[in-house]
């Protein structure tokens, strides 16, 4: 499959957004701390369906910017995902989103739309990368581990209010 991805442009507004985010949930991460190490492994859940839901934003607001920008991808010339980047108030450049449609997940679409980010951080001179998912989206741990990313942190709390058998997980790519 042919994958290319392209910063958003004044021409390409009308496609951000514009992507299926159900997926289905087969299992989870399990954290465990040993010797002041975070490490994870996958465990079985029962099936069930999650749909993660839209940041209403302006798209506009994300082109020729010079701190936050948004890759959309495309494969076999076909719109197949986004991956959104901003300034994180520590500094570094920050993964606020990244999807990729159905039908194209376990092709290098999610995998390209990571370069594109490393590489946009890199030219940014940004110290490195951080992100934050679920323990619940085990396919995009398994991206950013393969991509170089570290598990650094987690929070039981902080979606607590929201999705109480959720955590927080925060993932680093430093430079």
């Amino acid at each position: 499959m042919d994958v290319i991805t392209y910063p958003l442009d004044q021409e390409h507004l009308h496609l951000f957004n514009q992507f299926d985010r159900k997926f289905s949930v087969s299992s989870k991460v399990a954290l465990d701390m040993s010797n002041g190490k975070l490490t994870w492994a996958v465990t079985p859940v029962e099936r069930y369906e999650k749909e993660i839901p839209i940041d209403e934003v302006d798209p506009a607001d994300f082109v020729n910017s010079e701190d936050k920008v948004v890759f959309l991808a495309e494969a076999d010339g076909n719109l197949a995902g986004q991956v959104k980047l901003i300034s994180w108030w520590n500094g570094y450049a920050y993964i606020d989103d990244l999807i990729v449609n159905p039908q194209f997940r376990g092709h290098g679409v999610g995998k390209a739309l990571m370069e594109a980010a490393i590489q946009w951080s890199r030219e940014k001179r940004f110290p490195g990368i951080m992100l934050e998912t679920q323990d619940d989206n085990v396919a995009a741990c398994k991206l950013y581990e393969a991509c170089g990313f570290i598990l650094g942190g987690f929070d039981r709390y902080t979606l607590k209010n929201f999705k109480p058998d959720e955590t927080a997980l925060f993932w680093y790519l430093l430079f």
